[in-house]
């Protein structure tokens, strides 16, 4: 057991039964005598490898054991719920801390991975990356939307605790934090959690923005996506929060109907360079946000959350700025967005209704931060 206190953030790192790691946040003194619980005793000994695309030219991830992992259980049987019987063990602990981060069961990409399989008609390598679990909170019919901005602040914390630590490990080049939320984009556990995959090379979509951040950098001097921001200040038409350090809009270019950037007004290239002020701020824009998907249609609003930062390859990456999108898979009230021959076959998205319609609908919906607020 280790006790850290990290900028006014206690920290607790615990070892679970089957040797994976649990490590526990809160603004808060985290109590002595909390035990690390498992519904695994043993070892999972995941051995994911990767498998090269060459007509798209980038890896593939394979991990067959995946399929048995858990899949929206009944209330009664949350892993993600704190432990009430020791003797039918969940991931969490009973006690006093407000975030939880474990590593996967299943991942999909692992430090230890090795000998990956040969004689294929492809390249293969070792997935060398790492998966882990964050759950927001321990109540398990919360949301992200739901819970007081001073967690969410604590989140922001949180993710950057989790890249500093896993971004100087085994060659790691990028780190991606991520939430599903809702059926509908596939998650498998309803308790409130978001997920952090950490891969040996920079993916293809955050490799594809951070070349254009790149090219604008070398040009103009200045981060394309602050000045794009700064821009949508100005116009209006789509902005949803803004503040003197945070903000967030529909960009002018969604390629979903209510498609969200949330992300620092100022420079500001990934979760541990922000100033106390600025994560105060992204909590307050992220929170707009996720009330206003809320508020649309007065019931769960269900998202893929994504956040896009700096490389954790030792490059400095003044190109680059930390932000979120927002995918959420309705087009309307009752309708899905199902991906089709132009996105799917040609990578060209097309989009039935214009950002500025959807953007307005945001804005007419009022959101309450905090009670009394």
């Amino acid at each position: 057991m280790l006790d850290i206190f990290i900028n006014a953030m206690h920290i607790k790192e615990l070892i679970k039964p089957d040797g994976r790691h649990l490590t526990l946040y809160s603004n808060q003194p985290i109590p002595d005598g909390l035990v690390a619980p498992s519904p695994f005793q043993e070892p999972q000994n995941a051995n994911p490898h990767l498998r090269w695309h060459p007509l798209r030219g980038e890896w593939v991830t394979y991990a067959a054991y995946r399929q048995n992992r858990t899949y929206q259980p009944p209330p009664q049987y949350n892993p993600l719920a704190p432990t009430s019987d020791p003797a039918h063990p969940t991931e969490m602990p009973a006690g006093d801390y407000e975030i939880a981060v474990f590593d996967n069961r299943f991942p999909s990409l692992a430090f230890d991975s090795h000998d990956p399989p040969t004689g294929l008609t492809v390249p293969t390598a070792p997935a060398n990356g790492h998966c882990e679990v964050v759950v927001f909170t321990q109540d398990p019919v919360a949301a992200l939307a739901t819970l007081p901005l001073s967690r969410i602040e604590l989140l922001l914390q949180v993710w950057g605790d989790r890249t500093t630590r896993i971004g100087g490990r085994h060659h790691i080049h990028y780190v991606l934090p991520f939430e599903n939320r809702g059926a509908e984009v596939g998650v498998t556990l309803h308790h409130p959690h978001g997920q952090i995959y950490a891969y040996p090379f920079v993916p293809s979509v955050p490799a594809k923005m951070l070349a254009q951040e790149r090219e604008y950098y070398l040009q103009h001097g200045s981060s394309l996506l602050v000045d794009m921001a700064r821009d949508e200040v100005a116009d209006g038409k789509r902005v949803l929060y803004q503040d003197e350090y945070a903000v967030a809009f529909v960009p002018a270019c969604a390629r979903y109907p209510y498609e969200t950037w949330v992300m620092p007004s100022s420079p500001c290239k990934d979760f541990a360079s922000l100033t106390p002020r600025q994560r105060e701020a992204l909590a307050r824009a992220l929170k707009t946000v996720l009330l206003k998907y809320e508020g649309l249609w007065d019931r769960p609003f269900p998202y893929l959350m994504a956040w896009y930062q700096a490389p954790t390859d030792g490059g400095a990456h003044p190109e680059t700025q930390l932000h979120a999108e927002l995918f959420p898979p309705y087009r309307t009230r009752d309708r899905l967005k199902f991906l089709a021959g132009t996105e799917l076959g040609a990578g060209m998205f097309a989009m039935d209704v214009l950002p500025e319609t959807t953007a307005y609908e945001l804005q007419q919906v009022a959101v309450r931060l905090e009670e009394g607020a």
